[in-house]
């Protein structure tokens, strides 16, 4: 519940961040035309997120026969989880790692890299196969989806204002063109992108959170999703993933883990919280032997 309504009041504060940025750009005007921008960009952030996910990672489609434990096991956790059997695909790569995509349920996908199936366990692998089904279940790709898009479009608001001020001075109705019109638009432009990018990152790290709870019912384990997450960290970290920044938020561990990020823009909570997030979730289950 703490991080669904957490997920929402990020959201909020992202529109309303667009919303200001379009006001500053273009008066009363340009709020509703970036908040018209803004319903346009993610239905097809919503429409479309699934089929460019999966072309830029070249993950290909398993059937049954070729990966029947897969198969069987994300049919399992999908019947325990009330979601019809998402689809399944491999990516070719020796780093351990997963991802889940799909607009809604009823067109969920599961992929998982060649690499994980080496290093994981089977119930380690329900662990993660659960993480990822519960993504799906609670629509976490369609919210990753708007809050990328909202972010990318402040960003891209920003670099207006930036040259509206170096041709043709501020748009919108004169009173709005002041001295104080002028601070708001140079802090837009050098703020307001930041706050976006910390914004959509602290979205993706309660998103994350959530399925890992979630993930962790679905499977009846937490301690199998536990020992999952310390075993992908420490191969992600060793062997990092040449993954496009922007892919990185999707995948169940950092797949740049090999690279210095400060806590305050990573995608993905401390391993060492999750952790303990489900080893204490385990206590008081019983289940953490």
């Amino acid at each position: 519940m703490y991080n669904t309504l957490k997920t929402f009041i990020l959201l909020a504060a992202l529109t309303a961040l667009f919303v200001i940025c379009g006001q500053l750009l273009g008066g009363k005007t340009g709020a509703v035309i970036a908040l018209v921008l803004a319903g346009v960009m993610n239905f097809f952030a919503y429409w479309y997120s699934d089929k460019f996910v999966l072309k830029m990672t070249g993950a290909r489609e398993v059937s049954p026969a070729e990966a029947p434990e897969l198969h069987n096991i994300v049919a399992k956790l999908a019947a325990q989880a009330g979601i019809p059997k998402p689809r399944v695909f491999i990516m070719d790569t020796d780093t351990p790692n997963a991802f889940a995509t799909g607009r809604n349920p009823e067109k969920g996908v599961v992929a998982v890299t060649r690499g994980i199936m080496q290093i994981l366990n089977r119930d380690e692998l329900e662990g993660v196969l659960a993480h990822e089904i519960a993504h799906i279940k609670n629509r976490d790709i369609l919210i990753s989806s708007i809050a990328a898009v909202i972010a990318g479009a402040i960003a891209y608001l920003a670099d207006m204002a930036s040259w509206s001020l170096l041709f043709g001075g501020l748009y919108g109705d004169d009173e709005d063109n002041g001295v104080l019109g002028y601070v708001g638009i140079f802090l837009m432009i050098f703020l307001a992108p930041l706050a976006a990018m910390i914004i959509q990152m602290a979205v993706s790290r309660s998103r994350e959170y959530l399925a890992d709870a979630t993930g962790a019912k679905i499977c009846r384990c937490p301690m199998s999703l536990a020992r999952a997450l310390e075993k992908l960290d420490a191969w992600n970290r060793q062997v990092p993933m040449q993954v496009n920044p922007a892919q990185a938020q999707m995948f169940i561990v950092n797949p740049l883990a090999g690279g210095s990020f400060y806590k305050l823009f990573s995608t993905h909570p401390p391993i060492e919280d999750r952790i303990a997030k489900l080893v204490e979730m385990a206590r008081r289950e019983g289940l953490a032997a």
